[in-house]
Parts: C-alpha cells; sequence; structure tokens
C-alpha cells in the first residue's frame, strides 16, 4: 500500500517538472488520438497480465502467488509512470490547456487534472487486479471499494504539495509585493515550504481521517479498554475512530499527528473483530510506542531533511549529469535539443533523490522504528506474546508470506523472531533503542555534511572550484557537437590559461588559428603566453613576435597593442615596444595606470 505514495509523488514530481521553454507551442501531430491509443494498449496489458497469473492460482503456493501478484502490480504501476511521462514530456499534452484562464490563475488545477489521468492509469491496475486479489487474499471488499480504497488512501501523499501550490497561486493574485519578493529568494522558498510541511503535519489528520471516511469508534468495552490503555501511556488524542480501509478487512491499526489536539488512533474492523483483548492491547502499544518515541517528530524532521539536501545539492547533481558524457552521447544520438535534454535530466534527478531517499534511506529508518514500537510492547505489557501472535494471525488470515520484508517493514518471521529475542534477552530492547539514538546522531551529522557542501559549491569556497569544473565539462561536451567552433577552442583556451594549464591552453588556442587563422584573441592570448608564461620551457620569444604581428595588423586595440609591445621588447626592439605602448596608452579606455607603467618600464630599459 505505501508504495502508492510513492507512485503517487513520483507523477507530482514529472508533472512539476515538465517544462519545455523553446521546445515549440504547439502539440505534435496525432497527440491525443495516441494518448488513447497509449491508454487503450495500458489497458490490454493489465488485463492479460492478470487473466494470466489468474490461470496460475490452482495449485500454486499462496506465499509463492502473492509475490507474483505483487510483482506484477509494482511492474504495471511502473509502466503507468511510464506512460504519464510520455503523455507529458513527448506528446506535451499540458499544451492541451495552455489558453484556459482558469489554469494560467490557479496552475494546481492544472495539476490535479493530469494527477487524476495518473490515476486512472493505476485504478486500471487495480480494477483489474481484484479479481485475483480476491482469490490470493481473504476478505477482500467489493471491487468499487477495493479501487477506491487504493485511490482514498494514497491521496494524504499530496496534501502538503495541494495546500502549499493553492496557496502560492493565491499569493501570486494579491497586491503583495514585499511577500512576493522574499518568496522568490533561495531563502524564503525554503521557509514558505518547511513552514507548510510543520502545519501540515500538525493539522492534516483532521482532513486525513475524514478522507478515509474514519468515524469515532462506539462506546463500549473495546474502546473503555483503548482509552484506560492510553491513559496509562500518558499518551493523548483527539478521538479513537474506526477505519474502514479496503472495506474494514485488513487487521491493522495505526496513529497519526504530532500534537494530542490533532493526533488520532485508528483501527479497522477485522482487527476488533480477529484479535482478542489482549491483542488488541498490544497491537495499541506499538502504536502508542510510535508517539512516545517521537517517530513522528523525527519523520517530519526527515522530510525537512530531504528538502535541504535537495536544496543544497540539487543545481550542481543537475550540471554534473547532465554534461556526463553516457548522457551527452545519447542526447546527441537523439537530437534532443539542449532545453529538452535538460528538463529530462532534471525530473531524471529530482525522481532518482526522491526515490533513493524515501525507498532506502527512509525505509531503513522506518524498518527500525517500527522494530522500536514493537519492543515497546514490553515497556507497556512486559511481554510480547499477544504481538507475537497478532502477527501470526495476520499472516494466516491473510495468507501474506510470513518471510517476505517491505521496504518499510521487516518480515512478520524477523518481527517474531526479534520479539522472541528480546524475551530472552531483554537487554537486546536497550541495545535495539541505543542503535536508534545513533543511527539518528549519524543522520544528523550526514544532512549538516550534506548542506555544508552544497552552501560551499553554490555559495561558499568550493564554488570557483566547482565552476571551474563545470567549465570545462559543459566546453569539452560542446566541442563534440561543434568541433569546427573556433570560438568554443578560444573559451577552452582561456579557461586552462586561467587554470595555468599552459600546455592545453596553447593545444586550444591553435585549434582556433587553425580554424580561424585569423583570430584576434586567439593569436593576442597565445602570443602572451609565449611571451610571459610562468612556466619559462614554454615561452618562446620569437612566436610570440610573429603571432603579436599577426593580431596588430588586425586590431590596434589597446591590449592587443600592449602585447605586441611586450613582444618587441623581449626580441630586443625597444624602439617598436615604446611607439606600441604609447599608442595603447593613447587608445585606452580605462586601465591608463597599467599601460603608463609598462610604457615607463620600456623607456627606462
Amino acid at each position: 500500500m505505501f508504495a502508492n505514495f510513492l507512485y503517487f509523488i513520483v507523477a507530482l514530481l514529472l508533472y512539476s517538472t515538465c517544462q519545455f521553454p523553446g521546445a515549440g507551442e504547439s502539440l505534435p501531430d496525432h497527440a491525443v488520438l495516441l494518448f488513447f491509443l497509449f491508454f487503450l494498449v495500458f489497458v490490454f496489458v493489465c488485463r492479460t497480465a492478470f487473466h494470466r497469473l489468474e490461470k496460475q492460482i490452482s495449485g500454486t503456493n499462496p506465499s509463492t502467488l502473492e509475490h507474483r501478484l505483487d510483482k506484477t502490480i509494482l511492474r504495471l504501476s511502473l509502466f503507468a509512470l511510464f506512460l504519464f511521462a510520455v503523455d507529458l514530456y513527448f506528446l506535451r499534452l499540458k499544451l492541451l490547456f495552455s489558453d484556459f484562464i482558469v489554469f494560467r490563475l490557479f496552475p494546481t488545477f492544472e495539476a490535479l487534472l493530469f494527477l487524476g489521468i495518473f490515476i486512472v492509469y493505476l485504478a486500471m491496475v487495480w480494477n483489474f487486479a481484484w479479481k485475483v486479489q480476491k482469490r490470493v487474499f481473504f476478505g477482500v471488499p467489493s471491487k468499487k471499494s477495493f479501487v477506491v480504497s487504493n485511490i482514498s488512501f494514497s491521496l494524504p501523499a499530496l496534501l502538503p504539495w495541494f495546500f502549499l501550490s493553492m496557496t502560492a497561486d493565491i499569493i501570486q493574485l494579491l497586491p503583495l509585493p514585499r511577500l512576493k519578493a522574499f518568496l522568490a529568494t533561495p531563502g524564503g522558498e525554503v521557509c514558505f515550504v518547511l513552514l507548510f510541511l510543520f502545519a501540515v503535519a500538525v493539522f492534516g489528520p483532521v482532513l486525513v481521517q475524514k478522507l478515509w471516511g474514519c468515524t469515532s469508534l462506539d462506546r463500549g468495552d473495546t474502546r473503555d479498554h483503548i482509552e484506560a490503555l492510553c491513559r496509562r501511556a500518558g499518551v493523548g488524542y483527539a478521538d479513537i475512530v474506526k477505519w474502514e480501509l479496503f472495506g474494514g478487512t485488513m487487521i491493522t491499526a495505526g496513529v497519526m499527528g504530532l500534537v494530542a489536539r490533532f493526533r488520532y488512533i485508528l483501527v479497522t474492523p477485522a482487527l476488533l473483530r480477529l484479535l482478542t483483548r489482549e491483542e488488541i492491547d498490544a497491537v495499541i502499544a506499538h502504536e502508542l510506542g510510535h508517539v512516545q518515541k517521537k517517530h513522528m517528530f523525527f519523520y517530519l524532521f526527515f522530510f525537512a531533511g530531504y528538502i535541504a539536501a535537495v536544496y543544497a545539492l540539487f543545481d550542481p547533481l543537475v550540471l554534473v549529469v547532465f554534461y556526463s558524457k553516457t548522457l551527452f552521447d545519447l542526447f546527441s544520438f537523439f537530437s534532443l535539443s539542449p532545453d529538452i535534454a535538460q528538463t529530462i535530466v532534471f525530473s531524471l534527478v529530482l525522481i532518482l533523490l526522491f526515490v533513493v531517499y524515501f525507498r532506502y534511506v527512509f525505509g531503513f529508518f522506518m524498518r527500525n522504528c517500527e522494530r522500536q514500537a514493537d519492543i515497546h510492547v514490553f515497556t507497556l505489557m512486559g511481554t510480547a506474546s499477544s504481538l507475537i501472535s497478532t502477527f501470526n494471525k495476520i499472516a494466516g488470515f491473510g495468507r501474506h508470506s510470513r518471510d517476505k520484508p517491505s521496504w518499510h517493514h521487516f518480515s512478520i518471521s524477523q518481527r517474531i523472531d526479534f520479539l522472541g529475542r528480546c524475551e530472552q534477552d531483554p537487554s537486546l530492547i536497550h541495545r535495539h533503542n541505543k542503535k536508534i539514538r545513533k543511527m539518528i546522531g549519524g543522520y544528523l551529522v550526514v544532512i549538516l555534511v550534506i548542506c555544508f557542501t552544497g552552501y560551499s559549491i553554490n555559495f561558499g569556497p568550493a564554488q570557483k572550484q566547482f565552476n571551474a569544473f563545470m567549465a570545462e565539462k559543459i566546453l569539452q561536451r560542446q566541442l563534440q557537437v561543434e568541433p569546427e567552433n573556433s570560438e568554443l577552442y578560444t573559451m577552452v583556451g582561456d579557461y586552462y590559461y586561467d587554470a595555468d594549464e599552459f600546455e592545453k591552453a596553447i593545444k586550444a588556442y591553435e585549434n582556433v588559428l587553425r580554424i580561424d587563422s585569423e583570430n584576434v584573441q586567439a593569436l593576442n592570448n597565445l602570443a602572451w603566453l609565449f611571451a610571459t608564461c610562468s612556466q619559462k620551457s614554454l615561452q618562446d620569444h620569437k612566436k610570440a613576435l610573429a603571432l603579436a604581428r599577426r593580431a596588430v595588423g588586425i586590431s590596434r586595440s589597446p591590449h592587443v597593442l600592449d602585447t605586441y609591445a611586450e613582444a618587441c621588447f623581449l626580441n630586443n626592439l625597444t624602439g617598436d615596444a615604446v611607439e606600441a605602448a604609447r599608442e595603447a596608452l593613447s587608445r585606452a579606455g580605462d586601465r591608463r595606470e597599467y599601460y603608463q607603467k609598462q610604457l615607463n618600464r620600456f623607456l627606462q630599459s
């Protein structure tokens, strides 16, 4: 289920980064027709894949079949993301609505429209998966309830973006120039995002539980018992609600909310129906463990860390990836314009950062936090026997594989095994809690290092070195595309000259003169290099004079005359040096002090 969160957010990233400046203002030929054709192909692929899987149900091990089902849903969901990217980047369907005044005033509405297209793709996956799901798992609701539950469960992943985006749209329409100017700055953007992230984390649960159709749990023994456990743990809450997830057929519970006034404890009807009182207590103890161990605060901080890391390293990373040899050659092979290529790289880097950060880094922390919540049952109940029996019921009731972990949970077998080992050796509880503290401390150090590195590259002492590195990469790649561009070779020569890589600079300037023998800048710079190079072995005063004569024959600019004067002086042509220096001084609009100093030096020799 939680994988759907990732799909929705990746789809949002694909939409948000789909910009094509200068790529044209019209749709490709037959774009709408191709969109419907691709959609029909997708429907056919989904139907075929699940029909084939349905034929394998008889005689197949339930855990194996579950694995195949999950794998099929994963592949088709990724296929849906691919087709959504095709709709945006190659069919450019956003251009269909470019003239709609409502979408220009409120871009969020257009984004919702396109996210709706992606939801339809996923709905097709869930629609055809339902029949197989129903035969693999017990208690699967109706097809409509199954599809709607998948959608409603995933939508809260978009809530922070929705409120953030709508607020930004409204601000742009208001006469608030100072606020707009502040929000346009990097610091303003970060403050705006972090403020909304915190606000949604605090107040969002109120809306989410409504979106999920939760209702207050009826008064009775069960509610009284849960309330008593919460009082014993010292955990406040706004309400205990029934969570009708997938028709209420799943054995699960949850807790959401940073502060007690907006915190909700969620329990599904299946959990209340199938578990004993002690088992319900164990499940609630697990959820209260998340609250008492401050996991939700850490998760919020983890989101803030992602924003900080992306802000710090995104631009440098995009540049490095864009000008990597493999991608650059690929874009050249397909003759993609720089604008389109840059947009694609921008999207890929952003999605890659998101997937790696949340799927793997955040997933690692979540698994260990879930384990910490598991062992919290020892604090409230003294034993894990009821939680272990609950896991066994979950595995048996839903035919879930006992040995298959998810990206955010250890497998049922691993969880039961660890709880059993904690029963035998309670010191494991303390060691795991200590491990979590070390992990969080290590995470803080890494985030600080990333932010410091990003600041150094973007604004600090490393900026010059990085810019020089990227300048070299950019020039090298452009020369692959335009090998006969003399101006590019001139820029390369200037770059290597400034970097004191004189042999490479000489080669670059010679390439300029091979293409354009009258390029004044290359003639002048190469002459100056041969005349004054700090690496004595590369000095060649005769070559310097010959090149300077050619340059001054084309241009009588002060800096060209100065180079010629220097070359004459080094070749003992003092009279010519003085004459050229005087002309350079007479033509100079600025740097007159330098040219006067040069003239005095020649006169005093």
